[in-house]
């Protein structure tokens, strides 16, 4: 007899950028073990917004939007009230709150420190916070240090989650030192005088990674 394992229960901010989208690929990939149960984004891309609620089977409810127009959108096509405004990602948190448990995961994938009041709302859940949003860090340092549960707090974006499984590999003592690299943009070596001219979509070109536009400009600069 075959064994049932119950769904991953899954709530992702930031659904329509470089990171939110490859979850949810994955979760499409996976319908055995993940649940999708609620969304949020900014709004540039209302159209998408809406592609992936529907193919997840979302409601209206479920789907948070910091843009009016969008959210007007969204809600012509599926009906209901989205959960609007500047701080929707965070209402959204707040509003599943109580349902989370230890077994389920908010993926934190917004740009920005924008971020940081929907990490620690996160952190008041049960559920644990994979974290792309390393803004949070930086801005709020040990305030959400101290709002993480022991093994609450997973990193998922690249450089800080190979901190962490390197951490992991051994003990804290034998770690002296964790040097960073990274791959310098599209324009690593160039001289000043080369610089001048660069074009925005030069500048969005990043050799290696797809990480979204706004992440990529930030990058190269």
């Amino acid at each position: 007899m075959a064994m049932t394992f119950d769904k991953t229960r899954v709530v992702i901010l930031g659904s329509t950028g470089s990171i939110g989208v490859q979850a949810l690929e994955v979760v499409f990939d996976n319908p055995e073990q993940f649940e999708v149960i609620g969304i949020s984004a900014h709004g540039s891309k209302p159209e998408l917004l809406l592609e992936q609620a529907q193919k997840i089977g979302l409601p209206a409810e479920r789907v948070a939007v910091a843009s009016d127009r969008t959210a007007d959108f969204v809600e012509a096509q599926l009906g209901g009230h989205c959960i609007r405004g500047q701080d929707s990602a965070r209402d959204l948190v707040e509003e599943l709150g109580d349902q989370l448990e230890s077994t389920d995961v908010i993926l934190n994938a917004l740009v920005g420190s924008q971020g940081l009041e929907a990490t620690l709302s996160s952190l008041g859940t049960q559920a644990r916070l994979a974290l792309a949003n390393k803004e949070s860090l930086v801005a709020g340092g040990q305030l959400v240090l101290d709002a993480a549960d022991e093994g609450q707090l997973v990193p998922v974006d690249s450089e800080h989650s190979a901190m962490a499984q390197c951490l992991r590999s051994g003990r804290r003592d034998e770690v002296a030192t964790l040097v960073l690299t990274a791959s310098g943009g599209p324009f690593r070596g160039w001289t000043r005088e080369q610089l001048e001219p660069v074009s925005p979509l030069q500048a969005a070109s990043h050799p290696t990674w797809s990480m979204g536009q706004m992440n990529t400009l930030n990058s190269a600069t």
